[in-house]
């Protein structure tokens, strides 16, 4: 507006041009170019209070897709098109626990489902068979734990649970009477659920030592306790492995969903932005020697792409599409049908710079989205 002002004076003493109007529009299309970001964000304990989840999670991945846009319109209020944000929130997933009185099968027991006399069981099934016999029409949400020897090139006695659910029955495995030891107990059970809570997470790292964790995996174990008078109990807990250590599992999940800005608003997006390396340029210029001999050449060598249309080495948007699918078949040979991909790669064009191509997965081939 003071632009405005200033030329109006201006005309009035000196009659020289002015277009009051020019600035305007100069400042509307600057508005209208969108500033472009990407983001890898997590939600905080604010956002949660903003979208009114008192208790800091979303009941599924649909709401938290439903949701979270408008949270990233007041968090990036002036990125436009283009623009990506990696969303990181928690999602709540209650996994049910159980607790019952040990049952210890007897030899005869054992015998009745193995057919032999040995008194064990030696096969994962066989347990199994005990169940389906035992049970023969369970509840969802009915658990047992059995305490039971097996045979596996000498007879150990082991404790596991096993809760009906969905159909099925679900194992939790019990610690066996040498692990208790290993965690400094003179009996196969913990005197506590405290005691439980601190050496449970320690034991699991050497449990799944040769079976390895990843990051946000849950796994379910079953512990003993002693409850007197002879009584010993089972039960089961969940725990989560953070990459390092195991934690006490609180019914929450994290999930990851990257969102991409329209144009209009923010939107759940699955494309994936990738800049080509020096291994990718040469996988291609080795996959089109034959077919592109001196564009492949010529890439493999100076790792750019010659864009100029008047080159022996020149690069078609065509040739450059051809050379995409090969690339991304082999960097992303599952990628499901739908799945995005914005590709950067250095180019010549007379000096070297950047060009995108934006690809999108479509009856199993790569096309230019």
């Amino acid at each position: 507006m003071k632009k405005i002002i200033y030329c109006l004076a201006i005309l009035g003493t000196t009659m020289m041009s002015c277009n009051p109007n020019e600035d305007i529009y100069n400042e509307l299309d600057a508005q209208a170019s969108p500033i472009v970001g990407d983001a890898v964000y997590t939600l905080t304990d604010d956002d949660y209070d903003a979208l009114s989840l008192n208790y800091g999670n979303f009941n599924s991945t649909e709401d938290a897709k439903d949701m979270i846009p408008a949270l990233l319109s007041d968090i990036f209020p002036v990125w436009g098109l283009g623009s990506s944000a990696l969303v990181s929130f928690n999602i709540y997933n209650p996994i049910s626990t159980y607790d019952a009185e040990v049952y210890e099968l007897s030899s005869a027991e054992c015998n009745a489902i193995t057919g032999q006399s040995y008194g064990n069981f030696s096969d994962s099934g066989h347990v199994y068979d005990y169940l389906d016999a035992t049970y023969p029409s369970p509840t969802e949400g009915d658990f047992v734990s059995l305490r039971y020897d097996y045979y596996s090139g000498s007879v150990s006695t082991l404790t596991n649970g096993f809760s009906y659910e969905n159909g099925n029955w679900k194992k939790f495995t019990g610690f066996t009477e040498d692990q208790y030891s290993a965690m400094g107990e003179g009996y196969p059970n913990f005197s506590s659920s405290d005691e439980a809570d601190i050496k449970i997470p320690v034991a699991l790292l050497d449990v799944y030592q040769f079976d390895p964790r990843s990051p946000g995996d849950v796994v379910l174990s079953m512990y003993e306790l002693y409850m007197g008078s002879g009584v010993t109990k089972s039960f089961t807990a969940a725990y989560i492995f953070d990459g390092v250590a195991f934690h006490p599992y609180e019914n929450e999940i994290v999930e990851t969903v990257q969102f991409g800005h329209d144009g209009e608003s923010w939107v759940p997006d699955n494309t994936i932005k990738y800049d080509l390396t020096s291994d990718d340029v040469a996988l291609i210029s080795s996959a089109f020697i034959d077919q592109y001999p001196g564009p492949a050449d010529n890439v493999g060598y100076f790792e750019s792409f010659d864009r100029r249309t008047s080159s022996s080495n020149y690069w078609s948007d065509s040739m450059l599409l051809e050379a995409f699918n090969v690339l991304l078949d082999d960097m992303d040979a599952s990628a499901e049908e739908g799945q995005k991909y914005v590709l950067k790669f250095v180019v010549y064009t007379g000096a070297t710079g950047n060009e995108i191509m934006s690809l999108i997965k479509t009856d199993g081939m790569w096309v230019v989205n």
